[in-house]
């Protein structure tokens, strides 16, 4: 039990840590937010939970797959926001707009004979 709040203390920091930074400096908060850091730290916590290389490429290969239908959030939310939408639907509908996307590239990687 103590690892997993380890776990859980060691990411909340690393989350409020780009949050603060992003109040202050919006070009190092942004800098921060886009590394994968949710990745390496799942990598992390994968390998020492598990010490299991194969395990840790296999996901670290299902994350690069899943990256390009993500980055439609990125251009969807500010797109609605720059057009006086509010934060929450606008939030709500480039959500949707990428799970739509993740389903419709993980049926085109399917038929390209690709799985995640």
């Amino acid at each position: 039990m103590t690892h997993f709040l380890v776990k859980i203390l060691a990411t909340a920091l690393v989350v409020a840590a780009a949050s603060e930074l992003g109040k202050r400096f919006a070009a190092w908060g942004a800098a921060l937010a886009s590394l994968p850091l949710t990745s390496i730290l799942v990598l992390s916590w994968l390998y020492l939970d598990t010490k299991d290389a194969a395990k840790v490429s296999s996901l670290s290969t299902s994350i690069f797959w899943a990256v390009l239908p993500s980055l439609l959030f990125f251009l969807v939310l500010p797109f609605l926001l720059k057009r006086g939408w509010g934060y929450w639907p606008a939030l709500g509908v480039s959500s949707a707009a990428m799970f739509a996307g993740y389903t419709a590239y993980a049926a085109l990687l399917g038929r390209l004979g690709v799985t995640l």
